[in-house]
């Protein structure tokens, strides 16, 4: 069974831009021959087949081939098992010439007995590969890895850096992931993370001891609170205390005359008055001793209890209101909340002591002038923090503490911010030392298997050596081909190199690297890997750039290295290579004899667009023996047919024409010239001759009009100009037209004979 049978639709940015398989063209034999001009989408196919060739979906396009029965798409060439071997412009610079002055790869050709280790080899490859892309993938894991815990080390470190630093000498001024490492790795080996962390006002606590400067020492606080309820006890007893005389009625009901007469009538008493000495009037009998019998020496004494524990009230009132406080400013920033807060409640301790006393000597003084009743005493003593002054001097011993210890304090409160600031990072700083351990153990397993394959792999290649054979035959073909044996492929490891007299070759002409691309890729047919009676060969433009006597003893090598390939394609524009290979498919021989099978690339133009298409070879060029033939034969019979083509077929005229033009100026003017030049020297109507070259050099260059004034109905006078051609070649050689005629348009006799 054929392997491909058919391109079934292919959809190509190129020409061939939506082509199905026509109904009426024959599939594909074992021999195929495809002619066509370049451009016409011969490297298309070829690419196409070179993608079923190494399994991937072709780059560009859509297709679909009939392979052994079944239409199989481009996305499926992956799972395609067919063995095909291409030979095109991709082979050459993939597999021969991959880079300028590059190694060619291997021919492998082994022995029976090492099949099986040279399959043991492509398997280790596939693996090492596999292995090695695991490695660098892991490498690169690892990199990254590192290069995270890197940034985490250095930008935890800058962070502590810059909130520790300080003037002059400090250990944290040069702090940086050197340190910060360590510390972590430390505190993740002690476990203890959740010890150095603090609550946030600890550690605003330790930012201010880190920021602050030495200060002076503060005196301690020498008040002593006073005892309230003892001070209201005695107050309490004074106001019940009640003083026993003949009272006067009018005095006694009377607080405020009582106490002016009082004092009246100590005047009266020191100074032995007789008289009243407010009026000057005489006072009534008995009345200074009716006084004193009211104020008696009880109420003197009582008077002056009261007015001593007034005192005592007043006293200790100011002595209250009068406690000076050290100022805020004067304490570290860490202690000056602390102070605050003592300060303040001590203020509102000495506020309610204060209120207190004072409450307690308005009452006495209340009671002073009603001595003779028993009064109950309604001022209520509050409770007091009688330690407020022994907080706030603990806060003061504090400060003083520091100012013996500044420097220790300092740095201790540095080691606590550091570490708080390490241990409120740490698990992202295990998650990160986890990641670069996780990937160094992928390294070193991968690299421990990328180690095991190359020792395998070097074993099995050391029992291989038969590829140096190949390389040998190879070089006899060279030196066939070319006739010298300058150029060698010299064995190199498992591939060769090419040397030109011993030395690396250097600066290969373009037939050079054809031959030893063409040869190479002929003697890689031979390759185990390659089963050349179950494969497909395709050679696109095999002979490009070699000159005739290169290119017949290519044909030479090709025919012997391919005819016995299940299947075959040959793509060419060379006419003569194509006729060389024509005559080889028209005789083949007992079973392939009809099996060969002749297209061409026919490329029209659809609107602003070429597009090709596979058909039948056209007759004309299995009939005749040259281009020429064949080019005049068309340009023939557009000129003389007797209805119009359609305008689309008039695109490929042109390129003809010119084509037909040169080689018959070839033989006619040989000496050397562009196509102007040569007709200049021909004497013929110098306005037909114009009208020739102008829709030659206009139409017979590019994919499109590129000219704004080239109207393309200009197209439709191909005819016309075709005509003035013929006429042209007829007018130079006439008798060379006839017989050109008479092979176009035999006599009916001629035909009768034939």
């Amino acid at each position: 069974m054929t392997a491909v049978s058919r391109i079934v639709r292919l959809r190509h940015p190129g020409v061939f831009r939506d082509f199905t398989w026509p109904q009426d063209l024959p599939l594909f034999s074992r021999y195929n021959l495809i002619y066509g001009w370049n451009g016409s989408g011969k490297t298309t196919i070829s690419k196409v087949l070179r993608a079923l060739e190494t399994r991937t979906a072709p780059a560009n396009g859509e297709v679909t081939l009939s392979i052994n029965g079944a239409e199989v798409r481009g996305q499926q060439f992956g799972q395609a098992t067919l063995a095909v071997r291409v030979f095109n412009r991709d082979f050459v610079s993939e597999a021969v010439f991959p880079v300028a002055g590059g190694d060619v790869p291997p021919i492998l050709v082994v022995g029976k007995e090492s099949v099986e280790k040279q399959k043991a080899v492509e398997r280790l490859k596939k693996d090492l590969a596999n292995a090695q892309a695991a490695l660098e993938s892991a490498l690169s894991m690892k990199r990254d890895a590192e290069r995270a815990l890197d940034r985490h080390c250095i930008d935890r470190a800058t962070v502590i850096r810059d909130t520790l630093r300080s003037p002059g000498f400090n250990p944290y001024n040069n702090y940086d992931k050197s340190n910060f490492r360590p510390r972590a790795q430390t505190m993740v080996a002690d476990g203890n993370k959740g010890n150095h962390r603090l609550p946030e006002s600890d550690r605003e606590k330790l930012l201010a001891q880190h920021r602050a400067t030495p200060k002076p020492k503060i005196r301690e606080i020498s008040y002593q609170l006073p005892t309230l309820a003892t001070q209201a006890g005695a107050v309490s007893q004074l106001l019940q205390t009640t003083v026993v005389s003949a009272a006067l009625q009018s005095l006694k009901d009377d607080p405020p005359l009582s106490a002016w007469v009082h004092q009246g009538l100590g005047l009266h008493q020191d100074r032995h008055a007789e008289g009243c000495l407010f009026c000057e009037q005489t006072l009534p009998k008995d009345r200074l001793t009716a006084l004193e019998a009211h104020f008696s020496a009880e109420y003197d004494k009582f008077l002056k209890s009261a007015d001593e524990q007034i005192a005592s009230l007043q006293a200790a009132s100011k002595a209250a209101a009068t406690v000076s406080l050290p100022n805020r400013a004067e304490f570290y920033d860490d202690l000056a909340v602390d102070y605050e807060a003592a300060r303040t409640a001590l203020d509102g301790v000495l506020e309610s002591a204060k209120n207190a006393l004072d409450s307690l000597a308005q009452a006495l003084a209340n009671k002073k002038g009603r001595a003779f009743e028993s009064i109950k005493l309604t001022v209520v003593v509050p409770e007091i923090d009688y330690k407020a002054v022994d907080r706030l001097n603990e806060t003061i011993r504090k400060h003083n503490h520091a100012c013996d210890d500044f420097q220790s304090r300092t740095s201790a409160a540095r080691e606590g911010i550091e570490a708080d600031s390490v241990a409120g990072v740490l698990d992202e700083f295990q998650k990160l030392v986890a990641a670069v351990d996780a990937s160094g153990k992928s390294v070193d397993q991968a690299d421990t298997e990328t180690n095991r394959l190359k020792g395998e792999i070097a074993r099995l290649e050391r029992d291989i050596v038969e590829h140096r054979q190949p390389a040998e035959e190879l070089n006899n073909d060279l030196h066939k081909y070319l006739g010298h044996d300058e150029l060698r492929l010299e064995v190199k490891d498992t591939g060769y190199t090419i040397t030109r007299n011993g030395a690396p070759a250097q600066a290969l002409s373009e037939g050079e690297t054809t031959a030893i691309a063409l040869l190479y890729f002929l003697k890689s047919l031979q390759d185990r890997r390659f089963d050349l009676a179950n494969g497909v060969v395709v050679l696109d433009d095999p002979v490009s750039s070699l000159d005739a006597n290169a290119l017949y003893l290519a044909f030479a090598f090709i025919r012997e290295r391919t005819e016995h390939a299940a299947q075959l394609f040959i793509l060419t524009h060379n006419f003569t290579f194509f006729r060389q290979v024509r005559n080889w498919f028209h005789h083949l021989r007992g079973q392939d004899k009809k099996k060969g099978r002749f297209y061409m690339l026919d490329c029209a133009r659809d609107s602003n667009h070429r597009s090709s298409s596979i058909r039948r070879l056209d007759p004309l060029l299995e009939q005749y023996e040259s281009e020429y033939h064949y080019l005049f034969a068309r340009i023939y019979r557009e000129a003389t047919a007797s209805t119009p083509e359609a305008m689309e077929q008039n695109y490929v005229l042109p390129n003809m024409a010119r084509r037909l033009l040169e080689t018959f100026l070839a033989f006619r003017r040989p000496a050397s010239g562009e196509l102007w030049q040569k007709c200049q020297d021909v004497e013929f109507d110098e306005a037909k001759k114009l009208r020739i070259l102008r829709f030659l050099h206009t139409y017979s260059h590019g994919d499109a009009i590129g000219e704004p004034e080239h109207d393309p109905s200009f197209l439709g006078e191909a005819r016309a100009v075709l005509s003035d051609l013929l006429e042209f070649i007829k007018d130079q050689d006439p008798d060379h037209y006839a017989a050109m005629v008479r092979l176009v348009e035999p006599p009916a006799e001629e035909e009768n004979d034939g």
